[in-house]
């Protein structure tokens, strides 16, 4: 973490690339009532306001959805679907399309809607994805979900188009070809290209891992969670507190820089 003040110090540019749900905000039982922690937007738009410095969403949700849950007071970079779809700060967007394996998969996954719902659950389409959540049934109602998606997947012929992923409440089925960890490398080489930087990744899901890895050695990677697990980050931060000082800390030394 020093050698990341130190650097920050002094870099004639700097990235901050931050994972949303359970970094920036907390989970909750209804995704789109998930708002940052106290505190977190007022220091993201003091970062936002550093003439060399990119501040970069990087999420598992789809920008449509992502966007309005952030009340900041300038526009982002953002990456969705996992880094299927991205946005610049003047508006310009693009996206990566799903192969017509990864269509045809997704739905019949989608056909499972019936049954999440049936338990209480609820399904959440993505760019390239879906996630079925049961965060806040009874702990019966999500094994048998688990259980019931689990022999599906086994039994879905286009199931190699697709990666299963189990997260805090739910699980994810999504389409191959993107990762935070190709968000990172796209955004290390844009630094590059422009004379290189400082740079730094926050997140606490497993998706997260892909990122972690791909910036080793290049950058700071922090795990921001409430419990300790195994991860390739450097530095573990407990929200609410670790993660405000550590923007806090950010912004004061860019801001000095300037």
């Amino acid at each position: 973490m020093q050698r990341l003040w130190t650097e920050l110090a002094s870099s004639p540019r700097a990235a901050l690339l931050l994972d949303y749900d359970g970094t920036l905000a907390p989970f909750h039982i209804d995704p789109a009532k998930a708002r940052p922690y106290p505190g977190v937007e007022a220091l993201l738009n003091r970062i936002g306001r550093l003439p060399n410095d990119r501040l970069i969403i990087v999420s598992g949700r789809s920008l449509r959805d992502l966007r309005p849950l952030l009340k900041l007071d300038f526009e982002p970079e953002m990456w969705g679907g996992h880094g299927r779809e991205r946005r610049m700060p003047d508006g310009h967007q693009s996206s990566t399309p799903l192969s017509e394996g990864a269509v045809q998969a997704l739905a019949e996954v989608d056909a499972w809607e019936g049954q999440a719902r049936l338990l209480g659950g609820r399904v959440e389409r993505k760019p390239g994805s879906l996630a079925f959540h049961w965060r806040g049934l009874a702990p019966a109602h999500q094994q048998a979900l688990l259980q019931d998606f689990e022999a599906r997947f086994t039994g879905l012929a286009l199931a190699s188009e697709l990666f299963w992923h189990e997260f805090d409440g739910g699980i994810e089925l999504r389409a191959r070809g993107c990762d935070k960890g190709q968000v990172v490398s796209q955004v290390l080489a844009e630094l590059d290209s422009q004379g290189g930087g400082c740079m730094a990744y926050l997140g606490d899901d497993h998706t997260d891992e892909d990122a972690f890895i791909a910036l080793e050695g290049r950058g700071l990677r922090a795990l921001v969670r409430p419990k300790w697990r195994t991860t390739a980050a450097d530095v573990w931060l407990r929200p609410p507190e670790g993660l405000r000082a550590f923007l806090l800390r950010w912004v004061e030394l860019r801001e000095q820089h300037k």
